[in-house]
């Protein structure tokens, strides 16, 4: 069985609903969900001028490889209704692969540790929450320290509670 840390998140129409539906999409069809963060209200990063994002954290336990997942998780964000139009844009749900075991993992279209995770406090808030001694296998830091580490100021507001 793999372990894989999960941020699910979104910034379009009832943004709590979609992550419920996300969330009830990849259990049991893709493994179990073993840990889940907080809620999340964070501001949105890469371009700003568009509503805040929900976001969650969540551990699952999955039977699938990395590549395998990434593509299951494609395609539930296609049910849900995800449409990708412009990179960092506004989304009906998003849904990356932050850590899978404690592999590093670089081919197309899959970078796992997620690469741009430890400069993101959006990520970094509920992961630290759901696990904050998890060592980040390329930076070799908690989650914790990185959090304390990490430059963006973006606001991220905890809301709880678990869905």
């Amino acid at each position: 069985m793999n372990r894989a840390y999960l941020l699910i998140g979104g910034n379009q129409g009832d943004r709590q609903n979609y992550l419920k539906m996300a969330t009830e999409k990849i259990e049991p069809a893709l493994g179990s969900i073993s840990g889940r963060s907080a809620l999340y209200e964070t501001a949105p990063w890469g371009r700003t001028d568009q509503p805040a994002f929900l976001n969650q954290a969540i551990a699952l336990d999955t039977p699938l490889s990395a590549p395998q997942l990434m593509g299951a998780l494609l395609s539930i964000e296609g049910d849900i209704g995800r449409i990708r139009a412009e990179k960092f844009g506004p989304r009906i749900i998003d849904i990356d692969i932050l850590f899978f075991n404690d592999e590093i993992m670089e081919e197309e279209g899959l970078v796992i540790p997620h690469p741009q995770f430890a400069y993101r406090r959006f990520a970094l808030e509920p992961m630290n929450e759901l696990a904050p001694g998890l060592l980040h296998p390329v930076l070799h830091k908690t989650m914790g320290a990185l959090l304390e580490a990490c430059t963006d100021n973006l606001d991220v507001k905890k809301l709880g509670p678990r869905i």
